[in-house]
């Protein structure tokens, strides 16, 4: 898989894209409009480090909660529909980062030997879908905690959210059986609850989370960031804490340059070296969660100039 870049990378419009090919267009034809904030899985140093960028950004009077849509996968499900519904204010829940308590028990492990495992995984998948579904064959067959048990965890990680945001929130998951990703909404009759908690549930790690008949899993298997999901929006930000690719699976930055094609303006944030230094090598260590939400603080001053004029514009 790819390794990480540090820089915040602002992607325009091809200048040489002919009209009807797709430049400053959706590629269905309508005019794109609107704002877009993508957040990506990273486990729990990730949504650390996401809360970070986004208190980070504010200090500098960026506000991507303001977003039309957020899109929010594995990790950023959690703080997708932290900020979706404005319960708390930032600092708030960047203050939280630093505080939340450690684990009960041993911290659940997704290292480099899982991540390679993984990678493996990819490279012998044709596709995305098949990845998913070699994926959730995987997680359906390992022991993992109960499934109620994981349940609770996220009901205590939501801290009383229960009901979907007025705020436009997408929350993506991947169908174990059929590795198909699909995209939950207030429109899908899915409690909030069970839509983050499958796109929490890390193959091999946690438990697949069934809703109706059908056993879902992470969303970032089909994509660390699902990027592509915000087709059609005239100003993108990608915050992406695990910017992976690697065989058939899209990185943010390939799904970006895709949208930027389409007219989009785009900027992808992903970790510099002190916010993967604090990361260490489990991002499911909630020991590391404090230093990687003050690593984000202290990265997003540096991408702000270049965020601001994407976000304030009026077009």
């Amino acid at each position: 898989m790819s390794g990480w870049r540090t820089e915040c990378e602002t992607a325009r419009p091809d200048p040489g894209a002919e009209p009807g090919n797709g430049a400053g267009q959706h590629t269905e034809g309508r005019p794109m409009a609107g704002t877009a904030l993508v957040l990506g899985g990273g486990g729990l140093t990730g949504i650390g480090w996401e809360v970070g960028v986004l208190a980070g950004l504010a200090d500098a009077g960026i506000d991507l909660a303001d977003a039309d849509v957020v899109i929010g996968t594995s990790a950023g499900s959690i703080v997708g529909a932290h900020l979706a519904s404005r319960r708390r204010s930032l600092e708030e829940l960047y203050e939280h980062q630093l505080t939340a308590p450690a684990a009960d028990g041993p911290a659940a492990r997704m290292g480099p030997a899982a991540l390679a495992r993984f990678a493996a995984i990819a490279v012998r998948s044709r596709d995305a879908v098949s990845f998913g579904a070699r994926m959730g064959k995987l997680a359906l067959a390992a022991r993992t905690a109960p499934e109620e048990q994981q349940r609770e965890a996220i009901t205590r990680t939501l801290g009383g959210l229960t009901d979907w945001p007025a705020r436009r929130l997408m929350i993506t998951a991947v169908d174990a059986a059929t590795g198909q990703r699909t995209a939950f909404d207030d429109t899908s009759g899915v409690r909030l609850i069970d839509a983050v908690g499958a796109s929490c549930a890390v193959p091999g790690i946690y438990p697949p989370v069934t809703i109706d008949d059908t056993r879902w899993i992470d969303g970032g298997v089909h994509s660390s960031a699902n990027a592509d999901l915000a087709a059609g929006y005239a100003r993108v930000i990608v915050i992406a804490p695990m910017p992976v690719s690697g065989g058939p699976i899209d990185g943010p930055r390939a799904q970006a340059a895709r949208l930027a094609r389409e007219g989009a303006r785009i900027c992808v944030i992903t970790p510099d070296r002190a916010a993967r230094a604090a990361f260490g090598r489990n991002v499911l260590d909630p020991a590391k969660r404090a230093d990687a939400a003050r690593a984000g603080r202290r990265q997003a001053a540096t991408h702000a100039p270049e965020i601001h004029p994407i976000w304030s514009a009026t077009a």
